[in-house]
């Protein structure tokens, strides 16, 4: 019965630890975020985030303690698409990546508004180091 116990104990162990190095950021955690020079679309972009996403996503997608940074390696073209973007704030998007919660629908923000944060969305990236990188699972 000892063994088991042990065995138990060290499994526990090693599976805190695998948890521990393998998590995401708190989710309190913020980044620095480099802003462009923005063109047109993002300039509309960063207006309509800052009115529909920033509570959650923060001020230039740097994150808040209530979503994650969208300048994030995570969200780089080849792994988060453009249409994943559009499907997440159209039918919502349960978590996947970050201890967050479900992010829920956004119906009032229009297709063009979305199109527009994306574009802002890119462009933060691109301006630090994010640029598209084939998704291998």
């Amino acid at each position: 019965m000892s063994a088991v116990l042990v065995v138990g104990a060290l499994a526990a162990g090693v599976a805190f630890v695998g948890w521990k190095v393998l998590a995401p950021p708190s989710p309190d955690t913020t980044i620095e975020v480099t802003v462009p020079k923005l063109s047109p679309i993002a300039i509309a972009g960063k207006t309509a985030f800052d009115a529909n996403c920033a509570l959650c996503h923060g001020r230039n997608a740097a994150g808040t303690d209530k979503g994650p940074p969208l300048v994030h390696d995570i969200y780089n073209p080849g792994h988060h698409g453009d249409a994943a973007f559009l499907a997440a704030a159209r039918r919502g998007v349960p978590q996947h990546h970050w201890p967050f919660g479900n992010m829920p629908a956004q119906p009032q923000v229009s297709g063009e508004d979305i199109a527009s944060i994306v574009r802002y969305v890119r462009e933060l990236q691109l301006a630090n180091g994010i640029a598209y990188r084939p998704h291998r699972m």
